[in-house]
């Protein structure tokens, strides 16, 4: 694992890219963006196994879906810093003819992206057809997806769910970013979901918990969730984040799942966090 110095470095110029790239176009997601923040920097940067430059068809690598796609702004910025692209391109997020839009899209090839998303509910269904692509490659990389918790309100995770236990994908870990907000408000109170662990375990899945917004747990959770791979389950990892994490007016507070800081939000917003690896 790269250093706790690295990380909080990283993860204050991300959240800082994240609140500026939103501003600028006074569009976007940045709650969600800002909660799995810590995600997205142990997985580019310890957890997925990768080439650069991009290669669309993955052989010999893992793959990462990220199925909410609403939260591109943190994929973008993670990307960006990775080295996918330059940090530059970042301005055009959301502007008319940029590779950058709200939901990522493959017409527009940004590297790193390989499937579009934004229709919530259908990024587990293409997750496991990459696994099960892979298995009939007998290559023994992983595939990882990203979904939000409002998003399993949608009935195709279920039945998406059901033909991953009974296939037996068991090259596959998905994480549900639960911070129990959705645009209109708390989960619970929009449509519960329930007992979410038992949920999944129900569905025939192997089921890990912890706290998304904690650098070093997390890592020790996702290390662990490789090691349960391939024994005949899919992986299911139920990550508790903080929306709007970073910035203090923003926090566990569903106002903010997609709107923008105005300029005096964006200046407090800036002011809680460090530039450490220089804006774009």
């Amino acid at each position: 694992m790269q250093s706790l110095a690295f990380y909080d470095s990283l993860g204050s110029q991300l959240r800082r890219d994240i609140v500026r790239m939103v501003h600028a176009v006074q569009s976007g997601h940045p709650g969600g963006s800002l909660g799995c923040v810590e995600y997205f920097m142990l997985l580019y940067n310890d957890i997925l196994n990768y080439r650069l430059p991009f290669n669309m068809n993955a052989d010999g690598e893992d793959v990462f879906i990220l199925s909410n796609g609403h939260i591109s702004p943190v994929w973008y910025s993670t990307l960006a810093r990775a080295g996918f692209f330059d940090i530059k391109e970042l301005a055009t997020f959301r502007k008319l003819n940029s590779r950058l839009q709200g939901h990522p899209a493959t017409a527009e090839h940004i590297p790193g992206v390989r499937f579009a998303s934004g229709s919530l509910g259908q990024g587990l269904s293409n997750a496991i057809g990459v696994a099960l692509t892979k298995k009939l490659k007998k290559e023994t990389n992983l595939v990882y997806s990203l979904h939000g918790d409002g998003e399993l309100q949608e009935g195709q995770i279920w039945e998406a769910a059901m033909f991953a236990a009974h296939n037996k994908v068991d090259n596959l870990i998905i994480t549900i970013d639960y911070n129990g907000k959705q645009i209109d408000g708390p989960v619970d109170d929009i449509l519960s979901l329930g007992n979410i662990i038992q949920k999944w375990e129900a569905f025939g899945w192997k089921v890990f918990s912890v706290d998304g917004n904690n650098i070093e747990a997390l890592n020790l959770c996702l290390l662990n969730a490789k090691n349960a791979t391939k024994k005949g389950v899919p992986i299911c990892i139920v990550m508790t984040t903080i929306m709007g994490k970073g910035v203090d007016f923003m926090e566990d507070n569903h106002k903010w799942h997609g709107s923008p800081p105005n300029d005096d939000q964006l200046k407090v917003a800036l002011g809680q966090l460090k530039e450490s690896l220089g804006d774009y």
